[in-house]
C-alpha cells in the first residue's frame, strides 16, 4: 500500500505543477525550437563518424582531426541548407556530442560554428587533404578570420606547412602582410635571367623587408644593423623566406690586388645560386649598383660551382625611388633586385590592425583555443 500511495502522490504533484483543465488531464508545453525530424539520424551519423575516426587519430592525430572537423562542418552545412537547421539545433548538437564523447575537446558551440565555416570556405576536398590537414586547427581558424582572399590564404597555408610555422610565427607573417609584400622588389630579372628562372627569382624577393626585431640598434650605422641581423639570424631568415642558407658575413673577395668585403652572403637552395645582400642605412644611390655588380662578378668567378646558376644581388636600402632604380638596373646583365627595409611594423599594416597588436594570450582567449584543440 505504501509504494502505491507514494507513486500516486508523485503523479499528483507533477500534475499540479503542469496545470490541467477539467476532464482533459495535465497540459504539457513543448520546448522550442522543435528538433527537426532527421536530428536523431544525423546525431547518430556524426557519432558513428567520430568513433570511426578516433582509431585513426592515434596514428595521424592532426590530419584525421582536421578532416573530421571538415566532415562535421559539411554535415551541418548540408542540414542547414536542406532542412533549415538553426543556431539552437547546433547548440543541442554540441551538448549531445560532449555527452557522447566527454573525453574529447572541440565540440563547443563556437567550435562547431568554426567547423561549419571551414566546410563553407574550403569546399575543395583536395585542398583540405593536401594543405589544411597539415596545419593545426588554430592555424586554420586564424586564417579563416584574417585572410579572405582564397589565393592568399592558400599561399599562407603552403608556407606554414612547408616551414612548420608556429602560432607566433604565423601571426607575425599575417601582421606583416607577407603575401602582399612577396615579389615586389624592383628587379631586372626579366632581362637578365631566362624567363622561368626570372619569374621564380622575382617571387623570392619582397618589398619592404621588416626588421622589427632589431630593437635598440642604431639604424644609421650599417655595421650595427648588419651585426644585429646576424645576431637574430633565425628571425632574419624567417623574414627572407624559405630556401635561404646563410653562408657568411663580411665575406672577403680579392679582386685586382684589392680586398672587398660583401655584407651578407646566402645560398638559395631552390634557385640554386648565391645571393649577395648589401645593406644600406641610407636611401638608394645608383652608385650602389656598381658596387654590388662587382661583388656578383667576383662571387661567380671565385665561389660559384659549375652547376650553380648565376648569382643574384639584393640591395636593401632605407628608401628608394622606383623610376631611379629602374633606370639604374635597365642595361645591366647581372640579376639585381632593390628593396626597402623598415623597422616599424605599423607602417605597412592595414589601418584596422594599427591600433592594437594582440598578444598570443589575447588571441588564444579570443579564439577559445582551450576549447578548440
Amino acid at each position: 500500500m505504501g509504494p502505491s500511495v507514494g507513486i500516486h502522490l508523485s503523479i499528483h504533484r507533477t500534475e499540479s505543477k503542469l496545470g490541467s483543465e477539467p476532464g482533459r488531464g495535465p497540459t504539457v508545453r513543448m520546448a522550442h525550437p522543435i528538433i527537426p525530424s532527421d536530428y536523431g539520424v544525423t546525431l547518430k551519423a556524426i557519432q558513428h563518424r567520430v568513433r570511426q575516426e578516433r582509431a585513426r587519430v592515434v596514428l595521424s592525430a592532426n590530419a584525421a582531426l582536421i578532416l573530421l572537423y571538415w566532415d562535421i562542418g559539411r554535415m551541418i552545412v548540408d542540414r542547414q541548407i536542406r532542412v533549415g537547421w538553426g543556431a539552437k539545433v547546433i547548440e543541442r548538437l554540441g551538448r549531445d556530442l560532449r555527452k557522447s564523447f566527454p573525453e574529447m575537446q572541440g565540440f563547443s558551440n563556437r567550435n562547431l560554428q568554426f567547423m561549419r565555416s571551414f566546410a563553407e570556405e574550403f569546399p575543395d576536398a583536395s585542398i583540405v587533404k593536401q594543405l589544411a590537414s597539415q596545419l593545426p586547427w588554430w592555424h586554420i581558424i586564424r586564417l579563416m578570420q584574417r585572410v579572405k582572399n582564397p589565393e592568399a590564404r592558400e599561399w599562407y597555408m603552403r608556407e606554414a606547412a612547408r616551414q612548420s610555422w608556429s602560432r607566433s610565427v604565423l601571426e607575425i607573417q599575417l601582421l606583416g602582410n607577407a603575401y602582399e609584400r612577396r615579389g615586389r622588389a624592383v628587379t631586372n630579372f626579366e632581362s637578365s635571367l631566362p624567363a622561368l628562372e626570372g619569374r621564380r627569382a622575382a617571387e623570392v624577393f619582397k618589398d619592404p623587408y621588416l626588421f622589427d626585431f632589431l630593437g635598440a640598434t642604431d639604424l644609421n650605422r650599417e655595421r650595427q644593423v648588419e651585426q644585429a641581423l646576424v645576431d637574430h639570424i633565425q628571425r632574419f631568415m624567417l623574414e627572407l623566406g624559405s630556401g635561404f642558407a646563410f653562408v657568411g658575413r663580411q665575406m672577403r673577395l680579392h679582386v685586382g690586388g684589392e680586398d672587398f668585403y660583401l655584407d651578407l652572403l646566402f645560398y638559395h637552395l631552390k634557385l640554386r645560386c648565391f645571393v649577395v645582400i648589401e645593406l644600406k642605412a641610407v636611401p638608394f644611390d645608383p652608385a650602389f649598383v656598381g658596387q654590388i655588380n662587382l661583388y656578383l662578378s667576383a662571387v661567380d668567378d671565385q665561389l660559384r660551382h659549375p652547376d650553380d646558376r648565376p648569382s643574384i644581388g639584393l640591395l636593401l636600402c632605407r628608401s628608394k625611388h622606383q623610376v631611379v632604380v629602374e633606370y639604374a638596373l635597365r642595361d645591366l646583365t647581372k640579376p639585381i633586385g632593390v628593396a626597402g627595409w623598415e623597422t616599424t611594423l605599423a607602417k605597412v599594416l592595414p589601418e584596422r590592425y594599427v591600433d592594437s597588436l594582440p598578444s598570443v594570450e589575447e588571441l588564444e582567449a579570443e579564439l577559445g583555443v582551450g576549447d578548440t584543440d
